[in-house]
């Protein structure tokens, strides 16, 4: 699905999300705090953005993108290319259920509207906090479906009416319908902090961005016990 929307994700992101998406993502990556040298994980990567907003904050930083989309690692790829970043990049195929990358290889890793796609969300979170070593922070972004305050059931009708005519419109009808059941699926902001504690997580933080449409989630790997 991802690999037939490729070409026109970035276009559509901008559209549908009136350039939030670029404000969401330079959020999420200076609450990251990467530092020069550090190994950062951009799981989901996409077509690159997140981890072009992580060089950003740290130039000096390393970044490894997985993503389990062919098309969309060939953007990315262009795009670090383009930048003048590609031997700061190494770009992967792989899922978030099954990192392909050691206990600990990370000092910090990231998720930009990606963990929302995942079929075992749980299992992938114990990933994040398998492959990043203990003390190190991840932050995963991700658009939210907003249930309290005065504009509320004006972005409910934008994301299950506006969203896929839009999306219909600029790249595919299937593909945005898709998006628009999946931020209605995804658990509220308290239930997803919790499945990361669960998943061995702490100093858990959820904030909401833009009156809710979009959450930006923080926790630290725990220090074994």
């Amino acid at each position: 699905m991802f690999d037939g929307i490729a070409e026109r994700y970035d276009l559509v992101n901008r559209v549908l999300t009136a350039g939030g998406d670029r404000r969401w993502r330079r959020r999420a990556a200076r609450m990251l705090a990467p530092e020069d040298g550090s190994q950062i994980l951009d799981l989901a990567t996409g077509t690159g953005d997140l981890a072009l907003a992580v060089l950003a904050e740290a130039p000096g930083a390393r970044v490894a993108g997985v993503d389990p989309s062919p098309a969309m690692l060939d953007r990315a790829r262009e795009k670090m290319r383009r930048a003048g970043v590609s031997d700061s990049v190494v770009l992967e195929l792989g899922e978030g259920e099954s990192i392909p990358a050691d206990d600990g290889a990370f000092d910090g890793a990231c998720v930009g509207f990606g963990i929302r796609n995942v079929s075992d969300r749980p299992r992938a979170l114990a990933e994040l906090a398998r492959v990043v070593r203990p003390g190190g922070r991840v932050v995963i972004l991700e658009l939210t479906e907003p249930k309290s305050g005065v504009l509320a059931p004006l972005a409910r009708a934008y994301i299950h009416r506006g969203v896929p005519r839009i999306g219909a419109l600029l790249s595919g009808a299937r593909e945005y319908r898709y998006l628009e059941s999946s931020i209605a699926a995804f658990p509220p902001p308290a239930e997803f902090a919790g499945m990361m504690e669960s998943a061995g997580f702490e100093g858990l933080e959820a904030r909401p961005l833009s009156f809710g449409a979009c959450h930006l989630f923080s926790g630290i790997v725990k220090e074994a016990r």
